[in-house]
């Protein structure tokens, strides 16, 4: 590969300058942080730029087979520093803004975070780009240029406010726009079927058009690329009503059109929110798939070997409508008869499932489908006819067995499951941990599995280690660089070399020094969001995800509050000092969620005033979660909680950065946390609570949540306390609905049958943490035991298991 010279150290400081004049278009001594920011970011886009054109030359040369990933979201987070650090610029950077009396730190907290996702799913999805461009995967993902996000979160008077996220409001210098890179999707209208073949007459359309970001793979000059479509409306205005003084209807269709890529997640609370949301499926799907036929076509003179050239996957359901639509390309725009189109489809896609909860499965009425998009209904119900009698010739009259597999729901409103839409149209399907995946096949997908048993297979999710810890915590990053040398950065297992340390009293001793500079940056970070202070000698006790029943915050809230009420019955006993940070989003809609949220702030506006309690414990609740946020608590972490309710949580990943950043987990035998324990040792993680064959015993014998209630006095006194307004005082029954779901709506979640053994294990958490060489050296074994989480290894599985795609060589 011909690349450039790459910019030598010394000379950045001069690219810089001329940045600064050129680009930004401010002298020197002029410059903010902000024109420094985009100054740099132009220096390492500069870079960039050629590595993309040459590895694009060189994948069109070989024509090689690419992966290309749909997904909903992308949780870019900044993308400055680690570009530095793909590049090697990133001492050269640090070094041409002294002159400026400027940090490289301070500089790179002016870009803004990338508003493209919202939790595990969309941060997966950007770890993955970056271990497909570090690994030299051909690759392109695909998703939507969100104008605004899914939301900024503010906590006002203890409440989530969702406001706009406008983080393209300045423009941003990671993206390209290719203005030449347009397609229409359509939606709504009627088929025709004329001489057998049908016409779809449309009743209007909007241009999608591509704006692409770069993804550096690190220590290769290969790269990656992200495209995301923007929603442009046919016209931006009406003029004649602009001209007869109608200004709002002048800009109503332009409005309509455009907001399709406004907002992640729109609120499906209403009929209109959810027709956006299908709308915005649909867009992105439409926009990707017919890029990827031209980009086919462009390098090949036909469309037949397009699975030998094309691995689609689907992240998650959120684009499984994808299989309709390239079925649609297929036989109507491309006149391939329809087995041949059936064939070569199973054979293109591969789906991932991240869910087993059957309320998370998504399904759309066929009432919906059929207004906005007619011709893809009538494909979707060929493809069930079709695999229904396949189905009945595997199991001859059982009917039972039929419904379950339907590509349709016949109970009540009729709607499609796209969950089976995906299944039925991919060559493999995998969960995201080992327990995951097993339980997929036991449960949601049995009668799939019945059927195809070879399409089923596990890919254990990853993190990739150049952020999560080289970006996230460069002070242990140092450490194991020190200890380790680099390549730790290309191969994780690397850390199984620290086992020979964690023993060791003077790498104990840095290795502590790290965390509480680490504690100390969060502590400080803490003080400016939220106003309130925290001592880093305190346990640093960590929740951090997205806001929901099945991942029990409220859970850790009973705990906190039986701490509280423990403390002040005995303030002079020997407490170890802890302060419990929450931090996560709740969906817009989701009462519950920002209900619990409430109630964390009001639980610790008490306890943090409460003189009696001080620094033995602190409660906050930090705002906006993203990635930026998480990179700075996650270093700071002493203890990870993971305690969603046993055989809910698909993997997780929190689990693993926080890990990895030398924290223990304290958590439930559930998702990725049972391998972590496999990897890090049973010594060496805190597990408690039922496991999954338990919960499924105990429903099935029936749960009575009152029995724990009424037996455990400690339960009793904080449910009372909480439901009694001790925490609400100028709102008495604010959270009377949220114990009555426990106490009376079922517990669906068993956070009462889990109490008890969650409460005796943070006693356990208590005495380790009592004993400084102990918690040292089970942490430092913590990191030593997380390599087989990277993401590098996750997709060099998926390419050779699921995609059949060899890395390039570099």
């Amino acid at each position: 590969m011909n690349s450039s010279p790459p910019i030598a150290k010394h000379a950045l400081a001069a690219h810089i300058e001329a940045h600064l004049l050129c680009t930004v278009g401010v002298a020197s001594e002029d410059a903010t942080p902000t024109d420094l920011m985009q100054a740099v970011a132009q220096v390492a886009r500069e870079q960039l730029s050629q590595r993309w054109v040459e590895t694009q030359a060189r994948q069109r040369a070989a024509k090689a087979r690419r992966v290309v990933y749909l997904s909903m979201e992308f949780l870019m987070g900044r993308t400055l520093s680690n570009a530095l650090a793909a590049l090697n610029l990133t001492s050269g950077a640090a070094q041409g803004l002294t002159q400026h009396a400027q940090s490289m730190e301070d500089v790179a907290d002016r870009e803004a975070d990338a508003a493209l996702g919202n939790g595990g799913l969309g941060r997966l999805a950007a770890c993955f780009l970056d271990s497909m461009a570090t690994l030299g995967l051909p690759s392109f993902g695909y998703g939507i240029r969100y104008e605004y996000g899914m939301f900024a979160q503010e906590i006002q008077d203890g409440a989530q406010v969702e406001y706009p996220d406008p983080w393209l409001q300045d423009g941003t210098p990671w993206e390209f726009p290719r203005a030449g890179i347009s397609y229409p999707v359509r939606f709504g209208g009627w088929v025709e079927h004329v001489e057998g073949t049908p016409l779809w007459r449309h009743a209007g359309e909007v241009a999608a058009k591509a704006y692409d970001m770069v993804v550096p793979g690190h220590g290769t000059p290969l790269v990656s690329t992200l495209r995301l479509w923007k929603a442009v409306a046919p016209a931006h205005i009406d003029l004649n009503a602009f001209n007869t003084g109608d200004y709002a209807r002048a800009a109503t269709a332009k409005n309509e059109f455009e907001n399709i890529s406004w907002v992640l997640y729109p609120n499906d609370s209403t009929p209109a929110g959810r027709e956006l949301r299908l709308k915005q499926e649909y867009f992105f799907v439409a926009a990707s798939i017919q890029d990827l036929v031209k980009r086919h076509l462009d390098e090949h003179p036909t469309l037949d070997n397009l699975a030998d050239k094309v691995a689609i996957h689907l992240n998650d359901t959120h684009p499984a409508i994808g299989v309709a639509e390239l079925m649609r390309l297929l036989c109507d725009e491309h006149q391939m008869p329809w087995a041949d189109a059936w064939a070569l489809c199973g054979k293109t896609f591969s789906y991932t499932n991240h869910t087993l909860m059957p309320e998370a499965l998504e399904t759309w009425p066929v009432s919906l489908i059929q207004q906005v998009l007619p011709r893809h209904l009538e494909i979707i119900f060929r493809i069930n006819k079709e695999f229904l009698e396949m189905a009945a010739r595997h199991r001859p009259g059982d009917n039972a067995f039929l419904s379950r597999l339907s590509l349709i729901d016949e109970h009540g409103e009729r709607r499609v499951r796209m969950a089976h839409l995906s299944v039925v149209g991919s060559h493999k399907v995998n969960g995201v941990s080992a327990l995951h995946s097993n339980l997929l096949v036991q449960t949601i997908f049995a009668d799939f599995a019945d059927l195809w048993p070879e399409r089923f297979t596990n890919m254990t999710n990853g993190v990739t280690p150049r952020r999560w810890l080289a970006q996230a915590n460069p002070g242990l990053s140092a450490l194991l660089d020190s200890t380790l040398g680099k390549h730790w950065r290309l191969d994780l297992d690397q850390l199984k070399r620290l086992k020979e340390y964690r023993s060791d009293a003077d790498f104990q001793g840095r290795f502590m020094a790290i965390k509480r500079a680490n504690k100390t940056r969060l502590a400080a970070y803490i003080e400016k969001t939220t106003g309130i202070t925290v001592s880093p000698d305190t346990l640093f006790d960590v929740q951090v995800k997205r806001i929901h029943e099945y991942k029990r915050q409220l859970l850790n809230v009973l705990h906190v509050v039986t701490r509280y009420q423990a403390i002040l019955a005995n303030p002079q006993a020997d407490w170890v000092p802890r302060t419990v940070i929450f931090a996560g989003k709740a969906a817009s809609s989701y009462h519950t969620a920002k209900s619990i949220i409430r109630l964390i702030h009001d639980v610790g506006s008490v306890i943090n005033h409460a003189p009696r309690i001080g620094d033995k414990l602190k409660l906050v609740f930090v705002p906006n979660y993203g990635v930026s946020v998480a990179e700075v608590i996650m270093p700071g972490a002493d203890l990870s909680e993971q305690i969603s309710t046993a055989g809910t949580e698909a993997s997780g990943t929190g689990n693993m950065k926080l890990a990895l950043n030398g924290a223990l987990t304290i958590g439930t035998d559930d998702g990725a946390n049972i391998e972590i324990r496999h990897n890090v040792g049973d010594d060496n993680i805190f597990i408690f609570g039922l496991s999954t064959p338990e919960v499924h015993a105990l429903r099935q014998t029936g749960y009575q949540p009152m029995r724990h209630y009424e037996s455990i006095p400690a339960l009793k006194s904080v449910l009372d306390a909480i439901a009694g307004g001790q925490f609400s005082l100028e709102e008495p029954g604010r959270y009377r609905a949220l114990v009555d779901s426990l106490l009376w709506g079922g517990d669906h979640y068993l956070l009462l049958a889990d109490y008890e053994s969650y409460v005796a294990t943070q006693l356990r958490v208590d005495a380790l943490y009592r004993q400084p060489a102990k918690w040292s050296e089970q942490a430092i074994a913590n990191v030593a035991g997380m390599g087989a989480f990277s993401s590098d290894r996750t997709i060099r599985e998926y390419a050779r298991q699921i995609w059949n795609i060899e890395p390039a060589t570099h």
